[in-house]
């Protein structure tokens, strides 16, 4: 009795070791109020974004705080969506010759002089996006955005160069169909969009990158590369007069209008529910991704889908917590062993999007775990509670606070929302869109986008027990009675 007493008594000891003394309820409301004032100033006092549109119709966009370094960068209304069968992979192509010298400066003197500077050149071709980009210290940004307008108005396309690029794209494209992660969001872009230019992978086809000319090149740059499709944006210890004025004395070249005043538009694609299936049993795992049609970046349901999202959450083995997760269909996953993984995700574009679920399974779960997800699914539409609205938006509200980590992600973030919604949306607008979800709007939003719609389905791997397409469609609605 007397050394459980001591253990007991130790145990104690340790606990106010480690914790300290036990707070007051008073001191944890003050907190708790601190914390929350905290949050409020942050989204007030985020410094403003100013934006200036020059002559030639370039966006000059840059937001201002004390930060040693800056990242500048060219953002483009340019893609793989704005190719045709043929050219696919002219952007992509486009992305690799940038970087790799220019009439000015030519092979290794732009990398050269990037270094010089101990900067960060860095670019990347999404299906409607083209950026380049540089991180540098804040006194080099005027260095910096002549180094992007040599690298967008003259890049050199040289014939000798773009063999040895061909060479390396091709080795990247058999690189990327081991990531099978990507391979099935690319049949899921396939099929859900078949016929119309989102259908294309964004790095093109093989047999496209060996009969890719530089005419082709030539081309598609002269189409796209045109100062009121362009947004050069800065964050950090700038000046946004500073940067104005470098963008005055530098871009120059691109001209107000587009070649044979023909402007590039995007056609509608038709959303079509389908499937894909790459059946390979070799395979260890299956990768499956369904989706619906979702909004174009603009429609405010889509703060309410990424409220749902949180609610769904994400799930992978190496997470903590074991079965004890907020996230019901994670709690179930960890009880049955149905994944080794799931995503939710909503991809947006211009004017259409994708809704949907990726999760990775072993080949005898993978019936059970598009059970749980497609009844996750029902849920939403039928019974989504309050106290699961508040968790996400709270979630959605750390993740859009995070934002704030760099400047990258900042000079990243302005440009974007400034081709997508042609003004940056400041934080605070974004938290009242959050607020103002509740489970009503979350039900009738999900019921809108989710429920007896048409699904389109990419699966890749052994997914011999993936249920046939009209099972799985059937599965999109309830028999109420």
């Amino acid at each position: 009795m007397a050394a459980r007493s001591v253990c007991r008594a130790g145990s104690a000891a340790g606990r106010a070791l480690l914790w300290g003394p036990r707070p007051s309820a008073a001191l944890l409301t003050l907190t708790r109020k601190r914390g929350a004032a905290t949050y409020a100033q942050t989204l007030q006092n985020m410094p403003e974004t100013q934006v200036t549109t020059l002559e030639n119709g370039l966006r000059v966009a840059s937001e201002e705080s004390n930060h040693p370094t800056c990242t500048v960068g060219v953002w483009i209304k340019a893609g793989s969506r704005y190719e045709d069968p043929k050219t696919n992979g002219a952007a992509f192509f486009v992305e690799h010759m940038a970087l790799k010298g220019t009439k000015k400066r030519p092979g290794s003197d732009f990398e050269k002089e990037v270094e010089s500077l101990g900067a960060h050149l860095n670019g990347y071709t999404s299906r409607e996006q083209t950026a380049f980009y540089i991180k540098a210290l804040s006194k080099d940004m005027p260095k910096a955005v002549e180094l992007l307008s040599d690298l967008v108005q003259n890049c050199a396309l040289d014939e000798s160069q773009m063999e040895k690029e061909r060479v390396v794209i091709l080795q990247e494209l058999k690189e990327m169909d081991s990531n099978l992660t990507d391979v099935t969001f690319d049949y899921l872009h396939a099929t859900a969009y078949q016929g119309t230019s989102l259908a294309h992978t964004v790095e093109g086809t093989t047999d496209n990158i060996k009969r890719m000319t530089r005419g082709h090149l030539v081309s598609y740059v002269d189409t796209h590369f045109k100062a009121p499709r362009m947004v050069l944006a800065a964050a950090g210890g700038i000046s946004h007069k500073e940067l104005v004025d470098a963008a005055k004395q530098h871009f120059t070249g691109p001209p107000f209008t587009s070649k044979g005043d023909s402007v590039p538009t995007l056609r509608r694609c038709r959303f079509t529910g389908s499937e894909i299936r790459a059946r390979d049993d070799a395979l260890p795992l299956a990768h499956i991704a369904l989706a619906v049609e979702g909004p174009g970046w603009a429609d405010p349901d889509n703060v309410v889908l990424n409220v749902a999202n949180a609610i769904i959450g994400r799930y992978d083995r190496t997470f903590g917590g074991g079965k004890n997760q907020s996230s019901k269909l994670a709690t179930l996953a960890v009880e049955h062993n149905l994944c080794h993984s799931f995503e939710p995700f909503n991809t947006c574009y211009s004017d259409t999007g994708l809704f949907g679920f990726h999760f990775v399974s072993d080949p005898l779960s993978v019936d059970d775990m598009m059970f749980c997800a497609q009844g996750e699914w029902m849920r939403l539409c039928t019974s989504t509670t309050e106290s699961e609205v508040a968790r996400a938006k709270n979630y959605l509200r750390n993740a859009m606070v995070a934002q704030l980590d760099g400047t990258t992600r900042v000079c990243e973030n302005i440009a974007s929302h400034l081709l997508h919604y042609g003004r940056r949306i400041p934080l605070e607008e974004w938290d009242a869109r959050i607020s103002a979800v509740d489970a009503k709007m979350v039900r009738d939003v999900c019921s809108k986008y989710i429920y007896d719609k048409c699904p389109a389905i990419a699966a890749v791997g052994p997914i011999e027990q993936l249920l046939d397409y009209n099972r799985l469609r059937s599965a999109m609605y309830w028999v109420r009675l």
